[in-house]
This record gives C-alpha cells, sequence and structure tokens, in this order.
C-alpha cells in the first residue's frame, strides 16, 4: 500500500529544540550533567493549594465531562480575577476553558480564519502560530521584528502588512521568544485600526503576569474585536494539567462552543477544579515568590550572557526568556545549539525554532532553572566560548 499523507504536513516543521532535548537526555542518560535552558516550562511543581484541590476533587468524584466551554464557576472565577487584577470588565459568558493555550489558539483561528485569509504574525514569534492559521487554511504574513527597535511591534508595522485579504493580526504580550511588551496605547491603535478593516486582534497574553518591573493590566475587555488567550501553564505552573482559556467576542461564542463539542469536547474536568484555587490569596503568595525568583534569575543571566559577549539590546520586561544575538560566535544558530550541548553540557533553542528573520544570528534562554544551575551553565559557557 502506498501511504498518502496530507499535503498540508508538508508545511507543519518540526521542533529543532526537540532534536536537542533528545540529545541531551542521551547525554544524561551516559552520565552527564547538562543545564537545561532550552524548554518554555517553569522548574517550580504546581503549588500545594492547587494540587490539594484536584486530589479533593477526585475525592468527590469530579471525573465526568463539563460543558464544552467549561465548569461554570471556575469561568466566574477567571472573570474576578480579570476584574480584582486588572480592574477589567470581563463577562463568564465570554470566556471559555481550553486544553491548554494551544487549543484556544485553534479554536480562535477555525471559526475566524477563511482560506485564503491572511494572519498578520511576528518574526521571531511562537511558531505555532503559523501552523494554527495554515491549518484552517489561512495564509501567514509576517513582521520583521528589528532587533535595534528591542522587536518591539508598532502600528505602522501593522498598516505596512494589512490587505484586503486580512482578516486578523496575532500578537503576544509579553512574547515569546523576546520577552518584549507591547504597550496598551500600542494596542488600542492596532485594535481600532484593525476593527476600521472589519478585522480583528487575537492577543496571546500567556505570560502576562510574569512581567517584572512595571504593573501591566491586561487587554481584556477593552475592544470588541479583540480575542484574548491565557494559560494556566506558565504564571501558575500547571503545565501537566493542560489547562488554558480563552476571552472570544460574545458574537463567536456560540460557533466557538460548536467547534469546542467536536474538536475536545471540554478540557479536562479535574484540571478545572483545581484551577479553582489557582486565585485564592495563599496561592498568588506562593505564586508571586516564584515571580519574584523569576526577576532574579533574568537579571543575573541578562548581564552574565552580555559579559560572555551576547548581545541584547534592553533587558526584556516579561516572560523567562533571553533572546540573543550569537552572531559573535556563530552564524548557524542550531550549529551553535550543539556545540554547546556536545561540549559545554548547555541545552539552550537555536532562533530557527521561533522564525526565518535573523534566525541564524540568535538563540534563546529560558531562565527556568535555579539561579545555581545559571551559574554552572555560564561558566561552562564562558570556558567553551573563550
Amino acid at each position: 500500500m502506498k501511504h498518502t499523507i496530507a499535503t498540508r504536513m508538508e508545511q507543519v516543521a518540526p521542533f529543532h529544540v526537540m532534536k536537542l532535548l533528545a540529545r541531551a537526555k542521551e547525554l544524561e542518560a551516559e552520565g552527564r550533567i547538562i543545564v537545561h535552558m532550552e524548554i518554555g516550562e517553569p522548574d517550580f511543581d504546581t503549588p500545594p493549594p492547587i494540587v490539594m484541590a484536584g486530589i479533593d476533587a477526585l475525592d468527590m468524584g469530579h471525573t465526568h465531562y463539563t460543558s464544552a466551554l467549561g465548569l461554570d464557576e471556575l469561568r466566574a472565577a477567571i472573570a474576578n480575577y480579570y476584574q480584582m487584577n486588572d480592574g477589567a470588565d470581563v463577562n463568564k459568558n465570554n470566556i471559555v476553558v481550553t486544553p491548554g493555550s494551544s487549543s484556544a489558539l485553534q479554536l480562535v483561528c477555525a471559526a475566524l480564519v477563511n482560506p485564503g485569509d491572511e494572519v498578520i504574525l511576528t518574526d521571531p514569534g511562537y511558531p505555532c502560530n503559523k501552523q494554527f492559521v495554515q491549518i484552517t487554511g489561512g495564509i501567514p504574513t509576517f513582521i520583521q521584528l528589528q532587533e535595534e527597535k528591542n522587536y518591539v511591534v508598532t502600528l505602522d508595522d501593522v498598516k505596512a502588512k494589512w490587505t484586503d485579504k486580512t482578516k486578523a493580526v496575532m500578537l503576544a504580550s509579553p512574547s515569546n521568544p523576546t520577552g518584549v511588551l507591547v504597550n496598551t496605547a500600542t494596542l488600542d491603535e492596532i485594535a481600532n485600526f484593525a476593527r476600521e478593516q472589519n478585522g480583528y486582534l487575537i492577543l496571546d497574553e500567556i505570560y502576562h503576569s510574569l512581567v517584572y518591573d512595571c504593573d501591566v493590566k491586561s487587554f481584556a475587555g477593552r475592544h470588541e474585536n479583540v480575542f484574548i488567550i491565557n494559560s494556566f501553564s506558565k504564571y501558575f505552573c500547571m503545565t501537566g494539567w493542560r489547562l488554558g482559556w480563552l476571552v472570544a467576542p460574545e458574537a463567536f461564542i456560540d460557533s466557538i462552543d460548536r467547534l469546542a463539542q467536536n474538536i475536545f469536547l471540554a478540557a479536562p474536568t479535574v484540571a478545572q477544579y483545581a484551577a479553582l484555587d489557582a486565585f485564592k490569596p495563599a496561592t498568588i503568595e506562593i505564586l508571586e515568590s516564584y515571580r519574584k525568583e523569576f526577576k532574579e534569575r533574568r537579571d543575573y543571566l541578562y548581564h552574565a550572557l552580555g559579559k560572555l559577549g551576547f548581545g541584547m539590546k534592553g533587558k526584556p520586561e516579561g516572560a523567562f526568556y533571553l533572546y540573543a544575538n550569537s552572531a559573535k560566535f556563530s552564524n548557524d544558530s542550531f550549529q551553535l545549539a550543539q556545540d554547546l550541548l556536545e561540549n559545554a553540557g548547555v541545552a539552550i533553542t537555536p532562533g530557527i525554532d521561533f522564525g526565518e528573520h535573523l534566525a541564524n544570528e540568535h538563540v534563546r534562554f529560558a531562565y527556568t532553572r535555579s539561579i545555581d544551575q545559571l551559574e554552572l551553565g555560564v561558566s561552562r559557557l564562558a570556558e567553551f566560548l573563550s
């Protein structure tokens, strides 16, 4: 039999970092100690109050399906969190709980994008976004973010890429891989411009609560043509629970409800009950201590990498990444990442995982390990690169 794989799969590129991660595990199996700065997953365990809430949910038999839109109590808790934390007027009926934020992005693209519609993305940017657009028949177009401008996106950038085929612009704030914020005034300008073109803004806020030097409010509830994506994975340290959410315009809720029923039926029930404790004061106190430690790690690694010769225009405001110019050491970011893994025992992510614009001259460091581990990694880098 001749197997015929769908042609769309030719457009789906692998994560290069997964090859590096697999090799790192092989080296660890051989007895090597590897410093992991490649994967964007918090090293902190899920806070105990959330874990206990999950155990209680199991004990109480909460193991059946919920509504496709999510547990009503959790949707209300998320809406209250927006009100208390951001002063944002968000109705729980506009909130959809999803199996991770990727599912939320998939729902938005499926409900919004027709074949041939264009969606503006950023380069560098989160690599999966392009796949979500393409799998619905959309056409991704890219704003090439400039290192000398610290990867900041502007209204002029969006206008330059917008055509009569454009349906939406998809941004992240803070972003992966750069950690850069888009300020509220700029987002307002972009949302207003998109509305004038009968278009939409899709805004990824999964790192929203991981901002370190300023108080930034969520963009939720400000415009009728904006989709907000968030997740329990990053700030709430619930990666394995597979839980995210979406704030969608009212006009799309019915369509998204029907899509969710057909694609995944509902988010994991136990995870939803556990997440009810994510917003309680005792949990937030724990999470804020994690955020403080992330800030200390960022400050250390930013200065340490700069001294080694990695180029960064400014200290990123959020997330837990440093996107650094590595042209001083190599014009092949994947080869550099391989060399650092094999010879220095340090795992990082090559820029080619985040786009094409100068991608071979950049690498990403995730400060998702303790300061002691970061110091070990930096000392190894210093020895190898010298």
